[in-house]
């Protein structure tokens, strides 16, 4: 099992600037890089103060011209807020930008408050994402293509430049019917099971595994990715403090997820929460890295192909770049046996 690290924004303070928020997670994909990690992953959000990425393509261009093997996913980009007769064009710049490293994890969008603004509202993303999908699909595999849709309607073009090499794609998606049949599309996968619940994860991989067998060698390339949020701890005290900064967390993200979307001047305003404390303590993988050895194992026993960690919620920079260091050196040699870039 391979592992990225999430590098999804956190901006509770205005004060502390944009600029240092992407300077701190360059300064996260360059260690991660270094320690190991297979890959790190992006978000796409516009307009709010969480998971604020609204460039996701272009940082990890940068992301790429700093670091030398790490993969990068995007995890998510929201397709229905783009149009595919420009975007394929930056997704095939970015793949020759990032040298091939790119892996394009696509969604429909889940934050009313923002899809609302922008003008696709939830209630036609879906539909929308799926015409943009194929849309999207057609301008990056054939040459000269025209459309006659319900939200695309053009005569023949080409996209320039043309990719160089196919571009993967991974496909956000929960239930496990709709995971067998985007894997049976060709599609890589990102999933999270709900409220940390371990039958789901186990129907998740199932679907995905299912799919495979029947899809044969063709495929066998193609990969399971599991996020979760996650951080070591030293002590108890610790581990408690991480937990009420992922309570602090939750009450912006559930505000925009599946609250009233209460946000103000960009920043999302805190709302109390029904989930307890200790019911989300026991959802998420904050722990000791025997704990975390011990929590994982199952996930790769299942047969989880990424575990995609956010550890992005409200520790310092120090402390998140300890945590990474203490991941890749007490707990990913559990799992896999990619080899530290520290000694080149």
């Amino acid at each position: 099992m391979e592992f990225s690290i999430q590098l999804s924004s956190y901006y509770p303070d205005k004060a502390y600037g944009g600029d240092r928020v992407y300077a701190d997670m360059l300064e996260q994909a360059v260690l991660a890089d270094r320690l190991g990690f297979e890959a790190v992953s992006l978000t796409e959000h516009h307009l709010i103060n969480i998971l604020m990425l609204p460039a996701p393509l272009q940082f990890a261009v940068r992301i790429a011209d700093h670091t030398r093997h790490i993969k990068i996913l995007t995890s998510v980009v929201v397709l229905p807020l783009h149009d595919m007769r420009t975007y394929a064009g930056e997704v095939a710049c970015a793949d020759i930008f990032t040298g091939g490293r790119l892996m394009l994890g696509v969604g429909r969008g889940a934050f009313g408050f923002e899809m609302d603004r922008l003008g696709v509202p939830l209630d036609v993303s879906r539909e929308k994402f799926d015409e943009s999908l194929n849309v999207l699909q057609a301008l990056l595999t054939e040459e000269e293509v025209s459309w006659d849709g319900k939200y695309y309607k053009f005569d023949p073009l080409t996209i320039m430049p043309r990719p160089v090499r196919p571009i993967q794609i991974m496909m956000a998606v929960m239930v496990p019917p709709g995971i067998h049949a985007c894997t049976r599309r060709g599609f890589h996968i990102q999933t999270t099971p709900l409220s940390g619940n371990h039958q789901m994860m186990l129907d998740q991989v199932a679907a995905h595994t299912s799919a495979k067998a029947e899809m044969g060698d063709q495929g066998k390339h193609l990969t399971l990715s599991l996020s979760r949020v996650a951080f070591i701890c030293r002590s108890p005290a610790e581990r408690q403090t991480r937990i009420e900064q992922a309570e602090s967390y939750y009450s912006r993200f559930d505000n925009v997820f599946t609250g009233p979307g209460i946000v103000e001047n960009g920043m999302i305003k805190p709302l109390p929460r029904k989930q307890t404390i200790d019911e989300l303590a026991q959802s998420l993988l904050i722990c000791t890295p025997q704990e975390m050895i011990d929590k994982l194992s199952p996930y790769a026993e299942a047969g989880v192909d990424r575990m995609i960690l956010n550890i992005n919620f409200g520790a310092t920079q120090s402390e998140t770049l300890d945590c990474i260091h203490r991941f890749a050196e007490e707990v990913m040699p559990h799992f896999t046996d990619r080899a530290s870039l520290a000694a080149e």
